[in-house]
């Protein structure tokens, strides 16, 4: 079977997914601006959950150049599919919601029209779902952001919860790109995926013009996936000074391509760092940067790329259920660690290991004499859950995953 093209990915349809981002529900309650890296199924969630809403796409020529021209044509183009709408389903013995909610699909690329969103939410009552795969033009553009009229969501690539007979071997090689994930040739629609849209998509923001250097940049920050950054050494490596490296971070972050794990430093008995880490969005992707070769159980990085996926299992969770708790790690001068803490509240450390030993929850150990943590958890891959004799439960990842996803694990 010949390998998706650029043009195939972006059209193709993937069997269907029952996602976890409550979409309706939310624009129940407010307008939404939903932000998510590209191909992770926006339009395809937005079909599925929101069949009666009118669709103004501006990476249609016609629509982008009638509203660049004149923005407040976005009432007219409004009024003209609602009223189209209407009388086709009057025909089918439907009845259309009124006011419609209304889609701009790729708003980064007009922030201008913003404004005019802004006087139809006030005028016309209008629900509108603001979506888009980079918030930089909007945040760093001076964009009407709205005021608090919207609020912001993510769609993140798919979680362990969202795929049926779900492979965690596979999803750790290829990642949840949804056209990925299922692709018969993965590795080959990850390259034009990577090569594409990632290298293209910073061109075409104009965040930098050194775009070769960026694309260095790019490679050897998936080699740094889930370690603590030094700024340092990381500009020596790819030939550009400090502060360009923390500008191209903060790139990774606007444009959703990366994001960053702060220190946890509430700690009084022994000293902690504050250095971040960075991780990437997908999986899939960073292994492909990183040019790493197929990943295999009991190999050092399938227990990165294990505890990389909990990361992200994490944090889509809190960000679709709303919850507003900071994701953080803890590293003191002594090397004492925990991967990742929730909300100063769950302590977790990740060990792809079956067999969890004392040197597995010396982290864990040392952090609760702090008594900050609620809860003390050891995820790895263990056959059954225990509790030890000081507090901290081993549990295996499936279980925990079951647990988080039924919101039994953190609220």
């Amino acid at each position: 079977m010949t390998s998706l093209n650029l043009c195939s990915l972006v059209v193709m349809r993937s069997p269907h997914y029952l996602r976890t981002l409550p979409l309706a529900r939310l624009l129940k309650q407010k307008s939404f601006f939903l932000f998510g890296p590209r191909a992770t199924g926006k339009t395809t969630l937005i079909e599925a959950a929101l069949p009666d809403a009118l669709v103004i796409d501006l990476l249609h020529t016609a629509t982008y150049a009638s509203l660049v021209r004149n923005p407040s044509a976005l009432e007219e183009i409004i009024a003209a599919r609602s009223a189209q709408s209407s009388q086709s389903r009057r025909g089918a013995s439907a009845v259309h919601p009124s006011p419609p909610i209304v889609v701009i699909d790729e708003v980064q690329k007009l922030p201008s029209i913003l404004d005019e969103v802004q006087r139809l939410m006030h005028t016309r009552r209008i629900t509108f779902l603001l979506t888009g795969s980079s918030a930089l033009k909007l945040k760093h553009g001076g964009a009407n952001l709205l005021a608090g009229r919207a609020r912001e969501a993510r769609l993140f690539p798919l979680t362990s919860a969202e795929i049926p007979q779900f492979d965690l071997v596979r999803y750790l090689n290829v990642g949840g790109l949804p056209a990925i994930y299922d692709s018969t040739e993965p590795n080959e629609d990850l390259a034009a995926y990577v090569d594409t849209y990632l290298r293209e998509e910073i061109k075409a923001e104009a965040v930098t013009r050194n775009v070769g250097a960026f694309a260095g940049f790019l490679d050897a920050i998936a080699l740094s996936n889930g370690q603590e950054i030094a700024y340092e050494s990381l500009a020596s490596d790819v030939q550009v000074s400090p502060g360009t490296v923390k500008n191209y971070l903060q790139i990774l972050e606007d444009t959703l391509i990366g994001f960053r794990l702060p220190g946890f430093t509430a700690t009084r008995k022994r000293k902690a760092l504050m250095r971040s880490k960075h991780y990437l969005f997908d999986l899939g992707v960073t292994r492909h940067l990183a040019r790493g070769g197929a990943i295999s159980p009991k190999s050092k990085a399938f227990g990165d790329a294990f505890e990389h996926f909990i990361v992200l299992e994490l944090r889509a969770f809190l960000s679709y259920h709303r919850l507003t708790h900071e994701l953080t790690y803890w590293r003191t001068t002594s090397l004492f660690e925990v991967d990742i803490i929730v909300g100063g509240t769950w302590a977790i450390e990740i060990k792809a290991t079956d067999h969890p030993s004392e040197k597995h929850l010396r982290g864990l150990r040392a952090l609760r004499e702090e008594n900050i943590c609620r809860e003390y958890l050891l995820v790895c891959f263990c056959e059954h859950e225990r509790l030890t004799s000081d507090g901290i439960r081993i549990i295996p990842w499936r279980v925990f995953l079951s647990r988080l996803w039924a919101g039994k694990m953190i609220s």
